[in-house]
């Protein structure tokens, strides 16, 4: 009982890292906004240092230059923490992966663990509210919004 009321307070709460690397997090930035309100989720505290944060969307391109920076701020985060891979230059390399290319690296996955992957190319900010219905569903089991009514 203790557990599912800690989780439903996980994942009501979630404090997303400011962080954006590319064209990606100007989706994000528009999910923060009025128009998709994101803060009905209770997911609009975004927190600019990684120790405030549990959550780290990696929205855009990490190039091998930028991964050890993207690392170290994965492993400030207090734990419990989620990663969300928003659009298809963090899930894969995107467009900029191809044979012989040296400096992109091909998936956040190959640095950390992700919880929850958003493809797109940029993924719109609906798809990001999805992402964190998703991430909530993981951490409570359920879905609370929109509930699907059995036919």
């Amino acid at each position: 009982m203790l557990d599912d009321v800690l989780s439903l307070a996980r994942a009501n709460s979630l404090w997303p890292l400011t962080f954006g690397l590319a064209c990606c997090a100007i989706e994000m930035m528009a999910a923060g906004a009025s128009r998709f309100d994101i803060s009905r989720f209770g997911a609009e505290v975004f927190r600019p240092s990684p120790r405030q944060a549990d959550v780290m969307i990696v929205a855009g391109t990490i190039n091998k230059k930028m991964a050890p920076a993207v690392r170290t701020l994965y492993d400030q985060m207090l734990e419990p923490k989620w990663v969300i891979a928003m659009g298809n230059c963090a899930i894969s390399g995107g467009p900029f992966v191809f044979p012989g290319q040296y400096a992109v690296v091909e998936g956040v996955d190959k640095l950390f663990p992700v919880d929850v992957f958003i493809p797109g190319c940029p993924p719109r900010p609906e798809a990001l509210i999805e992402g964190i219905l998703k991430l909530e569903e993981k951490l409570t089991g359920k879905r609370r919004w929109p509930e699907v009514i059995p036919q």
